[in-house]
This record gives C-alpha cells, structure tokens and sequence, in this order.
C-alpha cells in the first residue's frame, strides 16, 4: 500500500469536516488563530487512525469522523503551546501561531482548540456508555501529555536520563493521543473492550515507535527535507534513545566526555555537532535507536491480529511501518 496516497486522500475527506466546527465570532483574531494550524493540512495521521480503527472492527467510519476531527483539534492545541514554549518560528512552513497573533492569543486559542473538541465529543452519535469511555480515554490521555510534555521539559541538559526515563517520556508525550484517537475509533465502530484495548496497545507503540524516529531524524534528518536543523536536538540537550544509549554503554572516557562537551551547548558549531554525530554512530547509539523503533513497530503491528483482514487494516499496519521509514 502506498501509505502516503492513503494518508493524503483520507486527509482530503477530512479536511471539510475539520473546517466545520469553527464558526464565524468574534473575535475575530481569535478565530483566526484557532483555524491557522487545523486549516494547514499535513499528514493528519491521528485523525486518519481514528476513522481506519473504527472501520477495520467493522463499523462505519463517517460516525468517527467528528472524534478524529476533536483529536486533531487537540492535537493542535498542543503544537501551539509547544511552540509557544519552544520559542519555535516557524511550523509546516509558516510563521508560528505567537508569531503571528501574539502570545496571548496563541494561548487562548490553544485552549479554545481544547474546549471545542470536548463540545464535538459531548455531541457523538454513539450510546452514553460508550461515550464515557471515549471521554475517559482522551481526558486521561490529556492529563499524561501534559505530564510527557513536562518531563521533556525537566530532562532537557539533564545527563542522570535513562532509557526508561527516556521511553516513558515519549509514551506520554506522543503516543496517549494516538492510542486515545485508534481505541476511541474502534469503540465507536463496535469493538469489544478487548479489541479496543489491542488497538491502544497498537497505537501506543507506533507512538514510540513514530517518535523514536522523529528524533533520529532530528540528528540525523535532511534539514532540506525535514525542516529540521540537524543537530539541534544535541545543541538544546535532549536526551533521546541514542543519547541515553551512548551515556550507559560508552566505556571510552575520553570520547565520552567529547560528546557531553557538546550535548547541551546552545552554541555549538556544525563541525562540534558532526563529532557528536560520529561519535553516536561509532558507538552503536545509531543502530540501537533504529532496533528499538523496528521493535516497537514489529509490536506494535502484532496487536492488529485481533482484526480481519482488510483495507483498513492494512492501512493500519503501513502506518506502523511508515512511522519509522519517513523522510519528513
């Protein structure tokens, strides 16, 4: 399956429905802000997963469509705020939310974006049990992004990072939403409580999985294609898997210490960060980080054999793949 047709035909049946919800008011900056990012496109892979989870148990994917639209909403409440936080400039090739609107309404149209996928969720056409698990799902979800979201913050040019320290953190940065999107999805399309709990499991690895790779493209990224200065990852002093790797299992003192020389210096030339970069490689840190996300992909694939086989599910497993052989 080519994945990346699948994700932007799906991502164009979308694009309506996630351009409905948000009316005409005012304030009208307000509104502005909270259309920018939604109204941008890109890969919607969380949406997509929702409506693919909820057909491949059997169901009819247009009754997911408002929860994907809610998880999308949410979604991108957190890139603003992040941005926001990060000080970044610039996403999927525009000015940032603060950027153009300033901080205050940046923040409140994060926090807009948030109440507005809770009123879609509230009006889900589904029975009142399943709708209070989905509520449960996404707010519990919620509350361990923003506890990801912290720790991420607390680790960066901390070297005591663990790779437990690290998976934990990525788990509940990256992966709760999308596990919250795919079993939410699933329920609506008629799953049993097992099933729904496989395609959590499902989508909670792809999240790892996804960021994993998202980080060693970070280092090691194209910066013409990703966007991504490579190697800003190592200057901002992000533990990532790679880094934990090389912190526990460089036994050369010296070269160790070459690299925590560099990791966490803000102001560390290209030819600093290309040191950084071999050393990661000459250690094994490269390779590890590219098992670990194979692993949690191969995992992550193995709970779909709860599902018959089908279109979706097929689409579910090249999204799995997909999560870590992007380019972008």
């Amino acid at each position: 399956m080519d994945v990346k047709a699948k994700l932007k035909e799906m991502s164009a049946e979308l694009d309506a429905p996630i351009r409905s919800y948000i009316a005409d008011e005012a304030p009208s900056n307000l509104i502005d802000a909270c259309r920018q990012y939604p109204y941008a496109g890109g890969k919607r892979m969380r949406p997509c997963m929702v409506v693919a989870a909820s057909r491949a148990v059997g169901g009819d994917g247009k009754k997911a469509i408002p929860l994907a639209v809610a998880i999308e909403y949410i979604h991108n409440f957190t890139l603003v705020h992040d941005d926001l936080m990060d000080g970044d400039e610039k996403r999927r090739g525009m000015d940032t939310s603060h950027v153009v609107y300033g901080m205050p309404t940046a923040i409140l149209a994060g926090d807009a974006l948030f109440a507005k996928a809770y009123d879609i969720i509230a009006d889900l056409d589904i029975p009142s049990d399943i709708l209070k698990k989905i509520l449960k799902k996404v707010s519990v979800a919620v509350w361990d992004l923003a506890r990801g979201q912290q720790m991420d913050i607390n680790n960066e040019n901390s070297d005591t990072v663990t790779m437990e320290d690290y998976i934990e953190t990525i788990r509940l940065k990256t992966s709760v939403l999308f596990a919250a999107g795919a079993a939410g999805g699933a329920l609506i399309g008629g799953a049993n409580d097992a099933v729904a709990e496989k395609i959590h499991e499902y989508a909670m690895n792809l999240g790892i999985a996804f960021q994993m790779f998202d980080d060693i493209l970070g280092i090691y990224g194209d910066p013409s294609v990703t966007g991504k200065s490579a190697g800003n990852d190592i200057r901002k002093g992000k533990s990532t898997v790679m880094v934990c790797h090389a912190r526990e299992n460089i036994k050369d003192a010296e070269k160790l210490d070459k690299f925590m020389s560099v990791f966490g210096k803000i102001d560390a030339t290209d030819e600093e960060i290309e040191i950084a970069r071999n050393i990661l490689k000459e250690s094994g840190s490269y390779d590890y980080a590219i098992e670990m996300a194979k692993k949690y992909t191969k995992d992550s694939i193995a709970c779909l054999d709860c599902l018959e086989d089908s279109e979706d599910k097929e689409f579910m497993i090249a999204l799995a793949e997909y999560s870590m052989s992007r380019d972008v």
